[in-house]
């Protein structure tokens, strides 16, 4: 309770007092055990209609009320769920075929389950088979809901001086109205790895450079350390990273969907933290950097994300 705005309303006091010896129960999170249930009836025929009766709403309320918590529609939700599952199917049941996976996410017909694929993965089936890992577009279609404890973002103290180095992977450039694709780069990497003449760190690294401020548009790449020149798979390159010094900022996950934790605590440090910092950025690539232990659906994970300033 703080003195300066109620500190003299005693009236307020004794209703405070009150509140805290009979807290008012807190309202379940219906969408924890909803979450759950739609997961469990992949296999169902479901519907907007089905899913918000469950609720307990209206399938207008229940729409609006789902896309404002998880940022999709509902079905879109079940279609992408749907599609992760079967991206897992292809890399642990190799003679799966793709007629059968169609009609289990709900598609009639392989054609068009192939289209939804590939909007999502960046590649088809086919391919995705080859060498892709589901994992990073998971993030993206959560089974939990979106957390509401904030993304925590922090300087470290003191800058960090690195001599220069390579990442090899998969690079594309990308604007507002493709970022969001920015996952696919990191299936095709994860089912790529370990590359040849690859770092022993296991560290990998989403490396921004080219940034076009009219078009807002910017290179970037999922890649990880290399020692030495070696065949990279169809579509990978190498990135030199010059000597630079850093800033590092540290963003503590809390678990929930990557995607979103990364946009907001990006909007706190190039919005707040740089320009309070006074430090002049200069123009290098900067990069997030994950450890090897990296798991981003662990509340604590962090992410290091590295930009270049004068020393």
């Amino acid at each position: 309770m703080r003195a300066s705005k109620f500190g003299q309303d005693s009236r307020f006091a004794v209703l405070h007092d009150r509140r805290m010896d009979n807290p008012m129960p807190r309202e379940p999170d219906i969408f924890v055990p909803l979450m759950a249930w739609i997961e469990e009836r992949l296999d169902d025929h479901l519907t907007l209609e089905l899913i918000a009766q469950r609720a307990g709403f209206s399938a207008y309320h229940f729409s609006r009320m789902f896309t404002a918590r998880m940022g999709r529609s509902v079905m879109a939700h079940v279609r992408g769920r749907r599609l992760v599952r079967s991206a897992r199917r292809l890399c642990s049941e190799p003679d799966v075929k793709l007629i059968d996976l169609a009609l289990d996410c709900g598609f009639e017909s392989q054609e068009a389950f192939t289209r939804a694929f590939k909007r999502l993965f960046g590649a088809s089936p086919g391919r995705f088979r080859t060498g892709f890992s589901p994992t990073p577009i998971e993030g993206q279609f959560p089974m939990n809901s979106p957390s509401s404890t904030p993304t925590a973002v922090a300087r470290l103290p003191e800058l960090t001086r690195l001599e220069a180095f390579r990442v090899a992977g998969p690079s594309r450039r990308f604007d507002d109205a493709t970022k969001s694709d920015i996952p696919q780069l990191w299936s095709a990497l994860v089912g790529a790895l370990p590359l040849k003449g690859q770092t022993p760190s296991w560290a990998t690294y989403g490396v921004v450079w080219s940034v076009d401020q009219e078009a807002g548009s910017f290179m970037y790449m999922a890649g990880v350390g290399v020692e030495t020149d070696g065949d990279l798979p169809k579509g990978f390159e190498v990135k030199e990273i010059p000597a630079a010094t850093y800033v590092v900022f540290r963003i503590a996950l809390n678990g929930s969907a990557l995607h979103p934790q990364v946009k907001s605590a990006m909007a706190t440090i190039w919005g707040e933290l740089i320009p309070a910092s006074g430090l002049r950025v200069v123009d290098s690539p900067d990069f997030e950097m994950y450890d090897g232990h990296f798991a981003p659906d662990q509340p604590g994970a962090v992410i290091d994300f590295y930009v270049p300033v004068e020393a």
